[in-house]
């Protein structure tokens, strides 16, 4: 069954050379627990396809349907509510706040909810201990290597149970081996029930996902063959 339905989701742009579409007419269903990485070159309309998904950039026309929920027909606060439910975003820069300690960053998605705060303090430590930030969770984002703040980020992510993950580069800024650890963890949460999809351009990261999409001038493509 399909958790992600976009149908005819097409979005343009107006700047000073005219019209630019950056998606056309795309078609898109996306099981209930896949691992799936949106790939194509730069300017191929991948990162607009993600933010689209992600309920955070209405497409022109079309529609984006999240577990039978019409998601750009719901009014903004209600919007609001559902990206808080449904999604966790993980970006290539992290955007921790430097001011704030690991589980203090962790937190911020709880502090519009009503649990008490011993209980969101609970929940984000579970979520650092989760991605193996135990003894981390006092350290200022300065005080953390590249792969920790970009743990921190995913702890961020999912400590409101969320039931998709959106990845945009990921593994972008990270070595070799920080990004196999990050991926190796994205490969145990989607193990454990959670959908994620991922932008990348590294060919490398294909081998931990369980689908690709390609894209190309906003079209949906096959995958370009070797040369």
């Amino acid at each position: 069954m399909s958790l992600i339905r976009v149908c005819e989701a097409t979005k343009t742009y107006r700047g000073g050379d005219g019209v630019v579409e950056a998606l056309k007419n795309v078609n898109l269903e996306i099981a209930e627990g896949e691992f799936l990485a949106l790939m194509g070159p730069s300017g191929s309309g991948k990162s607009t396809l993600l933010s689209i998904l992600g309920g955070l950039n209405p497409p022109t026309s079309g529609k984006l349907i999240i577990d039978d929920i019409d998601v750009y027909a719901l009014a903004p606060e209600r919007l609001a509510d559902f990206r808080h439910e449904y999604v966790g975003f993980v970006f290539q820069q992290y955007q921790l706040i430097p001011y704030l300690t690991a589980l203090e960053n962790v937190m911020l998605p709880l502090a519009i909810s009503s649990r008490p705060g011993k209980e969101q303090r609970e929940m984000a430590q579970a979520v650092l201990n989760k991605v193996g930030l135990t003894s981390k969770s006092l350290r200022l984002p300065s005080q953390l290597s590249g792969g920790e703040q970009n743990r921190v980020a995913i702890a961020r992510a999912i400590v409101n149970q969320p039931a998709i993950i959106f990845a945009d580069e990921p593994t972008g800024s990270l070595d070799s081996k920080t990004a196999v650890d990050l991926l190796e963890l994205f490969q145990t949460l989607n193990r454990d029930g959670l959908t994620i999809i991922m932008v990348t351009h590294n060919k490398e990261n294909l081998e931990w996902v369980s689908r690709t999409v390609y894209i190309r001038d906003g079209v949906l493509a096959s995958m370009p063959q070797e040369t």
